[in-house]
Parts: structure tokens; sequence; C-alpha cells
């Protein structure tokens, strides 16, 4: 069996150039879930893929329909990892500065973020256990950044064999297989 894990095409979202507070913050990562994505070639590695699993957000929907002509399996769990402000006052820092904040906060269950490390397993383990369920032979999983480091882990740990990444590119597959 073949897992493709594919983080979605770019973003067209700019960082800004300035430094900026809690309010222009959130206003910045509610444009970057709504900008548009580049859109480019995918090497699919010359598999044949039969199945396509895919995170609701527009930016992963229209990558995963843009490599992938068959029915997609729309699911939420494979939504990015949500990140929100860590700081209550109106400390001015740069988005890539807050970014690094957030997640720190995340990795170590702040009260600051909505969803816990736990939840986030969870949600990746139920939909890995739903694609193994389907006696699938090659799935596509087209999803987001943060959360295809928890993908890998949880395939890993089910005796898949890899690529290592820290940071997954966009618009690139991952493939993982294992031996039935």
């Amino acid at each position: 069996m073949k897992i493709g894990l594919v983080r979605h095409f770019k973003v067209n979202h700019p960082y800004p150039t300035k430094r900026v507070k809690r309010s222009e913050l959130q206003k910045w990562l509610k444009g970057y879930d709504e900008a548009d994505i580049e859109k480019k070639d995918i090497d699919l590695l010359g598999i044949e893929w039969t199945s396509c699993f895919v995170s609701d957000l527009p930016r992963a929907l229209t990558t995963a329909k843009s490599i992938y002509n068959g029915e997609l399996f729309v699911r939420s769990e494979l939504r990015e990892v949500p990140i929100s402000p860590f700081f209550k006052r109106s400390i001015k820092l740069s988005v890539k500065s807050h970014a690094v904040i957030m997640r720190l906060a995340w990795l170590c269950n702040h009260s600051s973020q909505t969803e816990k490390k736990a939840e986030v397993k969870k949600r990746v383990t139920t939909v890995v256990d739903e694609i193994l369920a389907g006696k699938r032979e090659n799935v596509l999983v087209v999803s987001h950044g943060a959360l295809m480091i928890y993908l890998r882990k949880e395939l890993l740990k089910r005796g898949f064999k890899g690529e290592q990444f820290t940071r997954a590119h966009n618009a690139r597959v991952y493939l993982y297989e294992k031996e039935e």
C-alpha cells in the first residue's frame, strides 16, 4: 500500500512588512485562509492513485481537484492545526514571530490555543483508521503543513516507511509505503 502526503499549493498571501498587533494578526490569518493559491504541476511519482482524502479548507480542495480526477473524500479531520494569538495585549511583533510563539504555545498545550495536541492526534488517528479500513491501494492525502507532521508520525507508527521532513513543501508528494 502507498500513501502520498501532499501539502496544498502555495498560498498567495504575503507576510506584512511591519510588525502587527493581535487584531491585525487575526485579520492576516483570516486573509490567509481566504487567499488564492498558486497552481502548478505536481510530480505524482508515476503512481496511479486510486483515491484521495482531502481537508475541507478551500486551498486543499482546490489542490486536490487539480491533481486528482476521481472522487474526493473530504474530511474536516485533515484541517490545519489551528493557532490562536498568544498575547491578550496589543504587543507588536512580526507575523513570523507571532507564528513561532503560537506554535510553541500549542505544543505546550497553553490555554490560549483552541485545540490541544491530543485532539489533533485523535483527528489524525481517525482519518488514518478510515484510510486503512478501506483496503485501498494508493491513497493521496491532501492536507496542511503542521498536520502532515502528525500524519507522517502516525503512518510510521503503523509500519509505513517513507520520507522524513520537518517542514513540508507545498505541492510535493511525500511517499509512504507498507508491504501487506
